[in-house]
């Protein structure tokens, strides 16, 4: 058996706008529903949701049966320990929250790699794990860092301005710039609608995309997301299945007591 493509990181690599959902009930059976729906690709986040390594284990399982969605498995922190772990249960594509400098780059860069002669310095510990199917995958060792996929996040005052340095960072694939926390760095707790935000978005999309990086974003605004996609943003979340579930739910039992006030974001609004 050999090493799967990851075809992800391609899309990415080709521009390839790719539309996706954040998932944050921390379930399998969730997951599964989420990745039948026709999404390009799916956020395990385990900064924001109660998700331990068994249950991101599970939903990467669950995902990897529907070739159509791939996992995109966000980490609490861009630990050196913590981001092996999560390669070692099969996850290719990790997004790192809170990176504000290029050195933060680079170690994240190694951090997801083996020690190859490609100038990256990797540093990831070998082993057996279930990456490569316990050994099933012979070539896994000489080609995962390859396929494995590292998104950063870009999400305050201090990571705008070392922007153009950790896009150019080799090995970093894609930009993810974090509308909810820029806001707030940026004086505008919870109104990333603010237009000092949005220029700042609109601009970053730009440097990101002329560092030869993918940008990529987060909101469940359906015409801010297609406003995005038009700056040139490729990979955009476009809803999370915690806010889905919330909205749906409060306007189903508002259709029937009008007692009920229907849940709905304000417009720019991220969660």
């Amino acid at each position: 058996m050999q090493t799967p493509r990851n075809e992800f990181k391609h899309a990415l690599r080709e521009g390839r706008p790719q539309i996706g959902l954040w998932m944050g009930l921390a379930s399998a059976y969730t997951a599964e529903i989420c990745a039948l729906a026709g999404f390009d690709w799916l956020v395990i986040d385990g900064e924001h949701a109660p998700n331990d390594l068994r249950s991101i284990q599970a939903q990467l399982q669950t995902v990897a049966a529907y070739p159509g969605s791939h996992a995109v498995t966000r980490v609490p922190v861009g630990e050196t320990a913590l981001i092996k772990q999560y390669l070692d249960l099969g996850a290719q594509n990790i997004l790192v929250p809170m990176v504000d400098t290029p050195e933060q780059a680079a170690q994240l860069v190694q951090a997801m790699r083996y020690p190859q002669d490609d100038g990256l310095g990797g540093i990831r510990g070998m082993a057996g794990a279930r990456a490569s199917r316990w050994g099933q995958y012979t070539d896994y060792f000489k080609r995962a860092n390859e396929e494995v996929c590292l998104l950063v996040q870009v999400e305050s005052r201090l990571a705008l301005q070392n922007l153009d340095a950790i896009a150019a960072t080799p090995g970093v694939d894609g930009v993810f710039i974090g509308p909810a926390d820029l806001s707030a760095s940026m004086g505008h707790v919870g109104n990333a609608a603010h237009p000092e935000v949005q220029a700042a978005i609109a601009e970053a999309i730009a440097r990101i995309l002329r560092a030869d990086k993918a940008p990529g974003i987060l909101t469940p605004d359906r015409a801010l997301a297609t406003h995005y996609l038009g700056l040139g943003a490729v990979f955009v979340a476009v809803g999370l299945d915690t806010q889905i579930l919330m909205r749906q739910t409060a306007d189903l039992a508002a259709h029937f007591k009008a007692a009920v006030k229907t849940a709905a974001p304000d417009r720019g609004a991220t969660y």
